[in-house]
């Protein structure tokens, strides 16, 4: 009995003279592994941190390299310039840059009051029942293809616009105000930032709800058992609590709304000009590079399109540049997290 308990008891045996080394040699064994597999998972993690800054760079030196004839000849002409004559090789970007900003911003202005108010209702006043199935609706809204949008706009979009919208404001508002003077085309800058704001919708309100309902529930009963009505809660304590993310979330629409090509480029008109009202045809920077970089007749033409899309580039790297400025901001200010 006491040879079976003792054979029992012994330890299973290792590897062939692993018994034989102290146990201070295993753990150095151990740990020199260890670290060996910790180096190479950390130069794995440092090798995918560094691929963004790297093709960042590695796009903005192609762009600039190749807008380089561009801005040796026009300089910082090109960006006053109107003019956009590749038969003379005159060329001009600032119709592009005023379209694309002036697009951008009417799409704003339109999606963002939309967007905040679709998110609130969402997350304060509907039922479940109702709440998931808009939402569900409204974020399929971004995944139908920016040609489909442009095709909706052509057929639908811009002639009830031109019927219904440009039409009246024209004739009874067109005489007051220099923005709605002049003939209602149809395909022009409000038709443009009217599809661009449909098209951003669902990424502003879809972030804007996430960041609405992280706000502590606790936050909104208390205001409500002090006597606060549904309003003042929303006004006073849900908002203020969720405006860093809601500023992001508006960033984010307006990067991509700075940035859509296919939709845009088959409502605004596509003339290179700057337009006196919102109804004159436009251009925007992502179009006239969909439109003409296949078709480049020279060099010259073909390195000023380059300086477009490096100018293009440059004003996104700003306005997220000035997002983040604003949210580490909003979030230093009084309420904010420190």
């Amino acid at each position: 009995m006491t040879a079976v308990g003792e054979r029992d008891a012994a330890p299973a045996a290792g590897p062939p003279g692993e018994e034989a080394k102290p146990a201070a040699v295993r753990a150095a064994m151990r740990w020199h592994q260890s670290s060996r597999s910790d180096r190479a998972w950390r130069r794995l993690l440092v090798g995918f941190g560094l691929t963004i800054p790297v093709l960042l760079v590695g796009i903005a030196a192609l762009l600039a390299h190749g807008a380089w004839p561009a801005l040796k000849k026009f300089g910082g002409g090109f960006l006053t310039g109107s003019q956009w004559d590749p038969v003379s090789d005159a060329f001009g970007g600032w119709p592009f840059v005023f379209g694309t900003l002036a697009s951008s911003l009417i799409a704003v202005l339109i999606a963002v009051p939309l967007s905040i108010g679709l998110a609130l209702f969402l997350t304060e006043l509907a039922p479940r029942w109702l709440a998931a199935p808009i939402g569900f609706a409204t974020e399929l809204l971004a995944a139908i293809p920016s040609v489909v949008y442009g095709l909706w706009g052509i057929f639908v979009l811009v002639p009830f616009l031109r019927d219904w919208v440009e039409t009246p404001l024209s004739d009874r508002l067109g005489g007051h105000l220099g923005i709605f003077e002049g003939p209602a085309y149809g395909p022009g800058l409000l038709s443009g930032g009217v599809i661009l704001a449909i098209m951003i919708v669902p990424f502003v309100s879809a972030v804007s709800r996430e960041v609405i309902s992280a706000v502590p529930r606790a936050q909104r009963e208390a205001a409500l058992a002090l006597g606060a009505t549904r309003w003042e809660t929303t006004w006073q304590i849900v908002l203020p609590f969720a405006r860093a993310g809601l500023i992001g979330a508006v960033m984010l629409g307006l990067g991509r709304a700075i940035g859509e090509t296919m939709a845009v480029t088959m409502v605004i008109g596509n003339t290179p000009q700057v337009p006196h009202s919102l109804f004159g045809p436009a251009y925007t920077m992502a179009s006239v590079l969909a439109n003409e970089f296949a078709e480049a007749s020279g060099d010259v033409h073909r390195s000023a399109l380059m300086l477009v899309a490096l100018l293009l580039l440059g004003i996104t790297l700003v306005i997220n540049a000035c997002a983040r400025a604003l949210v580490w901001h909003v979030n230093r200010g009084p309420g904010g997290s420190r």
